[in-house]
């Protein structure tokens, strides 16, 4: 701060005499330090060859006929990875086609561990395309097969492999959707507040209406045997669930039940309109998103407008 207020210093005394105007010539040195920067952005890194560069167009873009086709083929393999794992579960389908499932199993596994090598050598710094979203769930897509050989119970875990599925709104460039789920991303992320607050109450009630419910009932009433247990009854008629394992028999039991529902239906308007609220603000000031994948932490979903990425300022 003090060699940048000496330099003005100097610049103001250098220009003054000349009657030239200090603060044009000031803007002017702004602006081509933030060019320098942007063309800094915009370097390549060193050794980065041009078939990762056309590795992570096919990859991770679906504008070009082979980055579609990529797309294409990986959701195939995913829905039918999904298929294989559920059909494995059927005892009478395991029994006969037991070696074919496991045989799938590591076929797939193999591919995807593959694909997501490939993703960490196509993109300019990996650390960022490693801790994303994507990153960690292609990951944990392929993390069950191999943990299966040490606790052979965790092979179910990869029906993670669902949630890649969520690519299909960038490769068929379904904008409309993504913003929707931007809409509904960010307006649960300005409610959580009210949402936090709103449950902690809910907790406190169920608390109390539990309690109450357990001196009324626990008397005459045995399956209300405890604080506990009243209150699981009292959040599933909160609710409305009524699962009907459990219900009061005194006539003050069944009253205190019967002002239970009703605030239950009362209840569960209020988070919907906390998030109805906050869905119609960001909608106003949502702006419209591209496809477009970062080159350098394979960050999604940018402004279209957008020369840079927001994640780590890389050119687009």
């Amino acid at each position: 701060m003090r060699l940048h207020a000496g330099i003005n210093s100097f610049l103001h005394l250098l220009f003054a005499k000349k009657g030239t105007n200090f603060f044009i010539f000031e803007r002017f040195i702004l602006n081509m330090k933030d060019v320098l920067g942007k063309h800094k952005l915009k370097q390549k890194p060193t050794g980065f060859s041009p078939f990762r560069e056309k590795l992570h167009e096919i990859i991770f873009e679906a504008e070009t006929p082979e980055g579609r086709l990529f797309d294409l083929v990986l959701l195939v393999m995913i829905l039918l990875s999904i298929i294989v794992l559920m059909l494995e579960t059927v005892p009478s389908y395991y029994a006969r086609y037991g070696e074919v499932f496991r045989f799938l199993e590591w076929f797939f596994t193999i591919f995807f561990t593959l694909e997501y090598i490939l993703r960490i050598y196509s993109v300019y710094s990996p650390r960022y395309y490693l801790f994303s979203y994507f990153g960690i769930i292609d990951l944990l897509s392929i993390l069950p097969s191999y943990l299966t050989l040490i606790y052979p119970g965790l092979h179910s875990l990869m029906i993670i492999r669902g949630l890649r599925l969520m690519r299909v709104f960038r490769i068929f460039k379904l904008d409309s959707f993504i913003d929707q789920g931007n809409y509904i991303i960010g307006a649960i992320i300005e409610s959580r507040k009210k949402l936090t607050i709103f449950a902690f109450s809910i907790i406190i009630v169920a608390c109390v209406f539990g309690s109450f419910i357990y001196l009324i009932e626990h008397k005459v009433n045995p399956v209300f045997d405890s604080i506990p247990r009243s209150i699981y009854w009292t959040i599933v008629t909160i609710t409305t669930v009524g699962y009907g394992d459990i219900s009061p028999i005194t006539t003050l039991g069944q009253f205190l039940a019967s002002i239970i529902m009703l605030m239950g239906y009362i209840i569960i308007a209020v988070p919907t309109g906390i998030v109805t609220s906050s869905l119609i603000h960001a909608g106003k000031k949502e702006e419209p998103k591209n496809t477009i994948t970062c080159p350098n932490c394979a960050r999604e979903g940018h402004r279209t407008e957008a020369e840079y990425c927001d994640a780590c300022g890389h050119s687009l």
